[in-house]
């Protein structure tokens, strides 16, 4: 086999492809976890779990979501009766779907403002993941957060915006250690990506705080109906998509969909086969954790822990490759960790608040 300049591009197929991995992989774990005798399927995957709720469509929680758990209360059925139940199991269903539909809808938004925009800008307006997902849970779902919270997404958001705004220009490079210029059209794109990140992530905070689940739970669910949604992506016809929707693989007229294009892809490149499967794999594995540590502490400290990682993994090019950070990028990296490091002392002072009070009575 000779190498090969071409590329497989669609994002959508590989996408497809990790979710349905997700799906299995989140399966085999709830099997393997919650299957005993006694217990039924429908409690295996977390579906009749009802609670009692302010409104019919069980969106107006005032729960507090202080982000380390206890705002995910856990709810006993007793007294519910069976109707109680299979409504709620409905109404849980649609919010998952709501969820897969909001988080697969997110990435393209995201794609296509990088026709617009730089990557460096992409990259900073991610650095600000935490505000949106903060509004919305407070905007859709009246949530409340203690004030330290409101201090740690500031400092973590105004540090990883220093981190990347400072990063020094190469040499050749036009322009300063801020963001490239870029469009409107890109920014408004990116706002979107944003705000639809932030809408996952806070009805993700509110089905946790509402029914009694675990994250692979979840993890099935949503996962599921992604796989359905992005499959039918897959197979719309070209000529059903407005033009800004198509994939460079429409330009060639040879296919009909994104899914022959990507099946021919692949059946000319069957090397490109052991790399599509391992992405779906690895991230499998990698989303039971995310969903537990979800499950567990709640989205702020989800996106914190995300947001935070990627600023370790430049930290530590800076050190294997012998990189020089500016003063700004120092500032940024010193505001990250000083707001990690008073979340710890919080969150340490608060533990020890509750036991006593425990012991108190």
């Amino acid at each position: 086999m000779f190498p090969t300049s071409d590329k497989f591009r669609s994002v959508l197929f590989v996408n497809t492809v990790q979710s349905a991995f997700c799906v299995l992989s989140a399966s085999v774990y709830l099997v393997l976890t919650k299957r005993r005798p006694g217990v039924s399927w429908r409690e295996v995957f977390g579906l009749p779990q009802p609670v009692g709720r302010r409104d019919k469509l069980g969106l107006n929680s005032t729960k507090a979501a202080n982000g380390n758990g206890t705002a995910n209360g856990v709810h006993s059925m007793n007294g519910v009766d069976k109707a109680r139940t299979g409504q709620s199991a409905s109404r849980l269903l649609r919010l998952y779907a709501f969820i897969a539909f909001v988080a697969s809808s997110a990435a393209p938004f995201g794609f296509l403002a990088l026709s617009h925009i730089s990557f460096p800008t992409l990259l900073l307006g991610k650095s600000c993941k935490l505000v949106p997902v903060m509004l919305m849970n407070i905007l859709l779902y009246r949530r409340q957060f203690p004030l330290h919270k409101y201090v740690l997404v500031a400092l973590v958001t105004a540090g990883i915006y220093a981190f990347m705004a400072f990063k020094p220009v190469k040499v050749g490079k036009s322009g300063g250690g801020g963001p490239e210029s870029s469009s409107l059209l890109g920014l408004v794109l990116l706002a979107v990506n944003l705000l639809l990140d932030g809408v996952t992530n806070a009805t993700q905070d509110h089905v946790f705080s509402t029914y009694t689940l675990d994250g692979p739970q979840m993890m099935f669910f949503m996962n599921l109906f992604a796989t359905l949604f992005t499959f039918a992506a897959l197979v719309t016809p070209y000529s059903l998509l407005p033009s800004f929707l198509l994939p460079v693989s429409a330009a060639t007229g040879a296919h009909s969909n994104e899914l022959s294009s990507s099946l021919a892809f692949i059946a000319s490149h069957p090397s490109v086969r052991l790399d599509i499967l391992l992405f779906g794999l690895t991230g499998a594995v990698g989303q039971i954790f995310i969903f537990v540590t979800l499950s567990l502490y709640g989205s702020l400290t989800l996106v914190t822990i995300t947001v935070t990682r990627k600023m370790v993994t430049m930290l530590l090019s800076v050190f294997v490759f012998d990189h020089k950070l500016t003063k700004g990028q120092w500032s940024g990296v010193g505001l990250v960790f000083g707001a990690v490091a008073m979340e710890a002392v919080v969150a340490r002072q608060e533990k020890k608040t509750k036991k006593v009070k425990a012991k108190e009575t």
